[in-house]
């Protein structure tokens, strides 16, 4: 007898918070498509981030900012189709959301309707309360995203560390703090001092998730294509990269070609 589809006990934010409360740590890596969603899920991963870095790993754009409110929706509803446990979260990509809450109310409307995703992602604490609110309003979960903000790389003009200096640190801590208290699930820290984010953790009732911000936190997050060595350029000191997949896959490659022109492959046994 074949396991019911709704069998599988989903993960929901409410589980988040219930995860943090016990002091489980919460594990969260990106997808993008069918393939790679269907994989992390089989494995238990918790949180599967549709990111807006779609922009670097899949399209070949040097920042997140090109990547469009359609392709973001394009890509999440891949990963949804894929999906049988895992809490899905999808990035609002830049101009989607900032000072509009009006139109960042349309965005997030648009990613839950047409893709079925669980829940949104915003960068910036008090200068996007408003478009937090609202979207929360709606009855649409929202996790925040503070420390180093790709959609405001022009502005920061570096990925270096981020909230070293008592001040962004002080923004920070308020930032983190308004995000839960508008209503936020969770918030993902990045590149920021570690004893810093443990400070934050330890001051939220709400999950914190961190990349590149020490073992502090509630669980982690980081790009399958960087942690699975596909990506091979990006090299962050807070990178564990647990796999070669790039070089594998480019021997795979490598020797299909060559049984190719060998006229070895296809063999009798593969032919019809």
């Amino acid at each position: 007898m074949s396991t019911a589809k709704s069998d599988v006990r989903k993960v929901t934010t409410h589980q988040l918070q219930e995860m943090k409360n016990r002091g489980e740590k919460i594990s969260m890596l990106t997808a993008y498509d069918f393939s790679m969603a269907r994989i992390l899920d089989a494995a238990g991963i918790d949180v599967i981030l549709v990111g807006d870095s779609a922009s670097n790993v899949m399209a070949g754009h040097e920042t997140t900012l090109p990547i469009t409110l359609d392709q973001m929706i394009y890509h999440a509803s891949s990963v949804i189709r894929a999906v049988n446990r895992a809490l899905v979260v999808v990035d609002l990509p830049f101009g989607s959301y900032q000072g509009n809450s009006s139109e960042a109310l349309r965005s997030a409307i648009r990613i839950m309707k047409e893709s079925g995703a669980h829940a949104v992602k915003m960068e910036g604490g008090v200068e996007i309360k408003e478009s937090v609110l609202r979207i929360l309003s709606a009855g649409i979960p929202v996790m925040g995203h503070l420390g180093l903000m790709p959609q405001s790389i022009y502005k920061f003009g570096t990925y270096v560390v981020r909230a070293k200096e008592e001040v962004e640190a002080k923004k920070l801590i308020e930032d983190a703090l308004l995000l839960q208290e508008c209503g936020c699930f969770g918030v993902v820290l990045e590149k920021i001092p570690a004893q810093l984010a443990t400070q934050v953790t330890q001051q939220l009732h709400i999950p914190v998730i961190g990349i590149g911000a020490g073992s502090g936190v509630d669980g982690q997050v980081l790009v399958s294509h960087d942690m699975l060595g596909i990506n091979t350029e990006f090299h962050p000191r807070f990178l564990r990269t647990y796999a070669t997949i790039g070089a594998q896959m480019q021997e795979a490659f490598s020797n299909y070609i060559q049984d190719v022109k060998a006229k070895d492959f296809p063999n009798e046994k593969e032919c019809y």
